[in-house]
């Protein structure tokens, strides 16, 4: 059976998302993913790249059919703009693709370790699916910017599925901002009322799907001949959410920010396939980017809800060098960094 995907990204996490499209090539045996392309480098890669299974959509594509998302572009952040078209690329996909019967937005960071059939069947009732941040005990203050996460969404061309979207776009649409009020922050809080607003939701329950930094201290971590097991259930897909390079050779997980370590189980069978699954994508896209792009070596990313938050708290420029000096060397005395050799 075939499984219908959408992400979006720009350049800045183009090694991210041809991460996560050769990862569901080797895990689900039949998939489409399209793709909003945010910005014209994103697109002209994946173009040349004529990757099977992938729909490239330019984002003024998205804008020219959706007028209602292109009003709103002058009023927001570039981030918050992004956060904004998480509904409206779904949307745009089922009104176009009329042979799409389940669409399942993903985050550009993910990257799935297995075939996702299990997830599948235990939503496949459903019209609608999320999925829960399951934050550690010592988080969960951090449910202020939403119970459930964006990672993963699924909408059923039905009824409930198609009226949660709507009215998830309709939200977003009219306040989609980076800042956390009592019923909404960003795209994601708004999810935080669909058990109570929609009929026919899941709660994906398997501890496999969506593991990520906030949560993988809640779990047994193993590695077998089978694959990495968390607890009893295999790893599905893991979110790879606050991963920064440092340089080179070193990256930081940033695990150390949810105060969780790089035990041997992550940093061998989870970080370091993903780490050379993205350095195989920047060797891949680098003939064709811009001269400019190309020269720089290392591309900034687009900064996450977690960065801006982040700066928020930092006195100054020059605090913020000195804590980023101080954080890596300690990150370098405690093991927190992956440091690849080859």
């Amino acid at each position: 059976m075939t499984r219908y995907f959408c992400t979006y990204f720009d350049r800045n996490y183009l090694t991210r998302g041809l991460a996560l499209y050769r990862s569901l090539q080797r895990a689900c045996p039949s998939f489409e993913l399209w793709v909003l392309c945010l910005d014209t480098v994103c697109y002209r890669v994946l173009s040349q790249l004529q990757l099977p299974g992938m729909h490239l959509i330019p984002l003024e594509e998205l804008e020219q059919s959706d007028r209602q998302l292109c009003a709103v572009k002058g009023n927001r952040s570039l981030l918050e703009y992004y956060f904004t078209c998480s509904p409206c690329l779904p949307s745009f996909v089922l009104t176009r693709h009329a042979y799409v019967d389940r669409i399942s937005y993903l985050d550009a960071d993910l990257y799935f370790f297995r075939d996702p059939s299990d997830l599948f069947d235990e939503i496949e009732h459903s019209s609608i699916a999320i999925i829960p941040h399951r934050f550690h005990p010592t988080f969960l203050d951090r449910e202020q910017f939403g119970i459930y996460n964006v990672g993963w969404v699924s909408f059923r061309r039905d009824n409930p599925g198609m009226a949660c979207l709507s009215k998830w776009r309709e939200q977003c649409l009219d306040w989609c901002y980076v800042r956390c009020e009592t019923d909404r922050f960003a795209d994601q809080k708004y999810l935080d009322r669909w058990p109570a607003d929609f009929t026919n939701v899941a709660v994906i329950q398997h501890k496999g799907a969506n593991l990520a930094p906030w949560n993988v201290a809640n779990y047994h971590i193993r590695h077998t001949g089978n694959g990495v097991y968390v607890e009893n259930e295999p790893l599905i897909f893991f979110h790879f959410h606050y991963l920064k390079q440092v340089n080179k050779w070193v990256y930081n997980p940033g695990l150390a920010e949810y105060k969780t370590s790089l035990v041997r189980v992550l940093r061998d069978h989870i970080y370091v396939p993903y780490i050379r699954t993205l350095r195989d994508a920047e060797a891949e896209i680098h003939p064709m980017l811009p001269p400019e792009l190309a020269c720089r070596g290392e591309h900034r990313e687009v900064s996450t809800v977690e960065d801006e938050i982040h700066l928020r708290w930092t006195i100054s420029g020059v605090a913020h060098s000195v804590r980023n000096v101080a954080g890596f060397w300690r990150g370098v005395l405690v093991g927190d960094y992956v440091v690849m050799h080859e």
